[in-house]
């Protein structure tokens, strides 16, 4: 699967790699706890049921991969980090005495060239990890292939706080806080140079919006999070 990816891709899956032992905890510390709330938002958006198959992209160690197929759902928990899957298959595997439930799998892919069949998921969600890729408008329109008819996406990105005061606020603390936060929390703090970095450059909830539906999305509708720090975007296959 590496040698499918670009440069840009395989330096960035690397990257993580470094980071996947301390990934989740690091996550917990450097969003002030905020991440979990963002996860149970997106899973009331995905709304996985009994029966139907998620492809959770960008998935890392799985965590958000685990309340899907607790809904019911079939899951497939896909990242370029093999690093990352390793982590979580090995966890999940601790979890059940040595045996991963049937609902979930994980498996290494490209957000942009997706090893799977057209049609094939009721739902597609990705969790901060869109920006990660290195031609969004391509991975767009990779999660629409694999969706089916009538078949949602749910994103979950940094997005652009709505208040001017929030927005300079977060602002001082990504520049200033983060990286010396995540130096004493992270097994491979460099990285978060570069998620401040990618964050800054991200487009706003407008325009992702018409991203969106220039990838062939219906439906497209956002929610903000945590003052728009965060927003989820979601969006249908036309049937």
């Amino acid at each position: 699967m590496r040698a499918s990816l670009d440069k840009r891709a395989a330096e960035v899956a690397a990257m993580f790699d470094r980071t996947a032992e301390r990934y989740d905890v690091t996550n917990d510390v450097l969003s002030l706890g905020q991440s979990r709330l963002w996860r149970r938002a997106v899973t009331r958006a995905v709304g996985a049921r009994e029966g139907e198959l998620v492809l959770d992209l960008a998935a890392g160690t799985g965590t958000s991969s685990t309340y899907f197929a607790a809904a019911g759902a079939r899951c497939v928990a896909c990242d370029f980090s093999l690093g990352m899957l390793r982590v979580g298959a090995r966890r999940l595997g601790s979890a059940h005495a040595g045996r991963s439930p049937d609902r979930l799998s994980f498996v290494g892919g490209d957000a942009m060239a997706l090893p799977f069949a057209e049609a094939s998921f009721d739902a597609v969600t990705i969790s901060f990890g869109l920006r990660n890729l290195g031609d969004t408008d391509r991975g767009l329109a990779e999660m629409l292939r694999v969706a089916r008819p009538g078949g949602r996406l749910v994103i979950c990105e940094f997005s652009r706080p709505t208040l001017r005061p929030w927005r300079t606020l977060y602002e001082e603390y990504l520049i200033r806080a983060l990286p010396g936060v995540a130096r004493l929390v992270s097994s491979n703090p460099e990285a978060y140079a570069y998620l401040v970095e990618s964050i800054r450059d991200w487009p706003d909830q407008a325009e992702l919006a018409a991203r969106l539906h220039a990838a062939g999305w219906e439906a497209v509708s956002w929610r903000n999070l945590s003052g728009g720090i965060v927003a989820i975007h979601r969006a249908r296959r036309p049937d």
